[in-house]
C-alpha cells in the first residue's frame, strides 16, 4: 500500500511538472475540447457535465459559451463541504471567481432548487485529472472528490477525460475504489479506456 501511495505521489509530481512546462496550453486545449465535442457521446448527450478548468488543466471555459448555445443542458461542478455538487449552468453570468480564483456558480444561485442536478441525470461526464494512462486509469489530487461523484454517475453515462499528452504515463497504479475512464482525449489521440464495467 505504501509503495502504491509513493508511486502515485511520484506520478502526480511528474505530471504537474510536465503540465506546467507544456507550451501553448491554450491552443492545445482548443484542439482537445474540439475533439471532445465531435465525439458521438457528446453529440448524443442531452445533459453534459463540463468541468471548469483551474490552474494548469486543459482549458474548458472558452468552450462553455458555445456549449450553452448548443441546446444541451450544461452542468458544472463546485465544491461544498468536501463534496462536489452539480449546478445547471444557463449563462456565463452565473459564474464568478470564488476561492482560489476558481470560476464557480454564484453563491446566491446555489440554493435555487431548479439549479440542482443529480449525478444520475448526467448523460456524459467530462473529467479532469492530474495524470492518466492509455487504458483510462486516472489519478487526481488525491482528495477523492471526483471518485465520489463518479460512483453515482449512471453506468451508461460515458466518463471522458481531457488531458495533454504530457500527462500520460504507462500505468497509473489503481486501488479498488479507483474508476477507469471510458475515453481519454488528448491533442493528438482519443484513447479507449477500460471504463467501469471491467474495473
Amino acid at each position: 500500500m505504501t509503495d502504491l501511495f509513493q508511486r502515485k505521489t511520484e506520478i502526480r509530481k511528474q505530471a504537474h511538472e510536465n503540465r506546467k512546462n507544456q507550451s501553448d496550453k491554450d491552443g492545445l486545449s482548443v484542439l482537445i475540447v474540439d475533439r471532445f465535442i465531435a465525439l458521438p457521446e457528446y453529440l448524443n448527450a442531452k445533459t453534459v457535465m463540463f468541468y471548469v478548468d483551474v490552474r494548469e488543466e486543459v482549458r474548458t471555459r472558452q468552450a462553455l459559451p458555445a456549449a450553452l448555445e448548443s441546446g444541451k443542458r450544461i452542468v458544472v461542478p463546485y465544491c461544498k463541504d468536501g463534496e462536489l455538487e452539480l449546478f445547471l449552468l444557463e449563462s456565463m453570468d452565473e459564474l464568478e471567481l470564488g476561492m482560489y480564483r476558481i470560476l464557480e456558480p454564484k453563491n446566491d444561485l446555489r440554493n435555487v432548487a431548479a439549479k440542482h442536478v443529480q449525478p444520475e441525470d448526467l448523460d456524459l461526464v467530462m473529467v479532469p485529472g492530474v495524470a492518466f494512462d492509455r487504458n483510462g486509469g486516472r489519478t487526481g489530487h488525491g482528495k477523492g472528490y471526483y471518485d465520489k461523484l463518479l460512483q453515482h454517475a449512471r453506468p451508461d453515462a460515458p466518463l471522458i477525460a481531457l488531458s495533454f499528452e504530457c500527462q500520460l504515463f504507462d500505468e497509473i497504479p489503481s486501488e479498488s475504489h479507483d474508476i477507469y475512464m471510458d475515453k481519454v482525449v488528448t491533442e493528438t489521440n482519443t484513447y479507449v479506456g477500460r471504463g467501469r464495467v471491467s474495473s
